[in-house]
């Protein structure tokens, strides 16, 4: 039996990543300035001392302009069907493209430890307003953060003012964001 909620997924996931590849260079980067600069102003953004955050691929919003901001920066590695989360330094040259195209850090660069992650910062295709994320659909962060050690970790979805929607399709294993955060503002989640 096909599941008709991944099938609209599918469908969105395909409408928005397409829409975003269509981004001009100055608007992507324009859209990206006016995302960290909502972050920038975030009072919990400005009191985190560790912030885990991602770096672009496919056009998704470039939060790298934040990351000469004094804080202890997370970047992840893919390990499996995993996310392992470590320490950076803000130096994109000691970065390594891992599974998908993705740069990561080397497995050698220090663990975080989630007991003092204060926020992490999520890419995301598409985002609904009650705090659902349409990511690519490998289940990633929704593993993570079931974990019990992660359930604690603040979670803000990063996403294009476009792609945000009323509803988005959700199965029982999708977790919520706490906020949601694009060039037009950043909002919680009730």
């Amino acid at each position: 039996m096909i599941d008709k909620a991944m099938i609209d997924k599918g469908r969105l996931r395909q409408h928005y990543l397409e829409w975003r590849q269509h981004l001009s260079d100055r608007e992507w980067q324009d859209r990206s300035r006016r995302i960290c600069q909502q972050l920038f102003d975030h009072p919990q953004f400005q009191q985190a001392t560790t912030v885990l955050t991602y770096v672009p691929h496919r056009r998704e919003p470039d939060l790298r302009s934040l990351w000469s901001v004094p804080k202890q920066w997370g970047l992840p590695r893919v390990v499996g069907r995993n996310l392992q989360w470590h320490c950076f330094d803000g130096k994109e040259d000691t970065l390594q493209q891992g599974p998908y195209g993705l740069w990561q850090p080397s497995p050698d660069a220090p663990p975080i430890d989630p007991a003092g992650v204060d926020l992490c910062l999520i890419p995301a295709v598409a985002c609904d307003r009650r705090g659902y994320r349409l990511g690519y659909g490998a289940g990633f962060f929704d593993r993570l953060f079931a974990h019990p050690d992660w359930q604690h970790v603040c979670r803000w979805g990063i996403v294009f003012e476009a792609a945000v929607v009323e509803e988005l399709p959700h199965d029982p294993w999708d977790l919520r964001l706490q906020a949601i955060c694009t060039e037009s503002g950043l909002w919680e989640i009730r």
